[in-house]
């Protein structure tokens, strides 16, 4: 995420219209608008390989995988973003090329400066979302991952994957290697 724009506070409509005109993205949240930083090279490998990995395991199914492009909106948080990778099965978001709204797997990878925020206020309102059944967040640095799963009580229950551990993406029954998915990162 990055830096406020100084415009006033936005509806959502407003929002959509100037942000189909803008060079680049924002995120929009309850009114405020957000310019989106640009990611380093990390960043963006991590965030493909994972995106190709759920894409091939996908292939096929109804499930469809996008990458950081394709917004995200959360009703209930009056809030639009663009996750790293997402995965939806719902037939309203193939039926929608714009925006979607039922993923059943967010997965962020993780920055210096983005860190708390999407462990916070994000997962808070990605959490109110119904379809939502896995939430992952990636570490650069240590190379870990956690995976927060929602159980059948509504819970969200964290397993975490430390460096050089296969991540579990059991929303998705896919089992994804370190190997795979740091392939062609340099170490920072």
């Amino acid at each position: 995420m990055g830096h406020a724009q100084k415009t006033p506070t936005f509806t959502a409509t407003d929002y959509l219209a100037w942000e189909a005109e803008q060079p680049q993205r924002h995120e929009f949240l309850d009114g405020e608008v957000f310019a989106m930083a640009g990611a380093e090279d990390r960043h963006v490998t991590v965030a493909g390989n994972l995106y190709m990995a759920l894409r091939q395991h996908l292939s096929g199914s109804p499930c469809r995988t996008y990458m950081s492009d394709m917004r995200l909106h959360v009703a209930e948080a009056n809030s639009y973003f663009y996750p790293d990778v997402m995965v939806t099965c719902s037939a309203a978001d193939l039926a929608s090329s714009m925006v979607k709204t039922e993923p059943k797997l967010i997965a962020e990878v993780l920055s210096p400066t983005t860190a708390s925020y999407d462990r916070g206020l994000k997962f808070s309102h990605y959490r109110s979302l119904a379809s939502l059944q896995e939430y992952v967040l990636i570490d650069l640095d240590s190379r870990s991952t956690d995976c927060y799963r929602k159980g059948a009580d509504g819970l969200w229950v964290l397993h975490p994957f430390a460096r050089g551990e296969s991540v579990s993406l059991a929303s998705v029954a896919l089992e994804l290697s370190a190997a795979q998915l740091y392939a062609d990162v340099i170490e920072a």
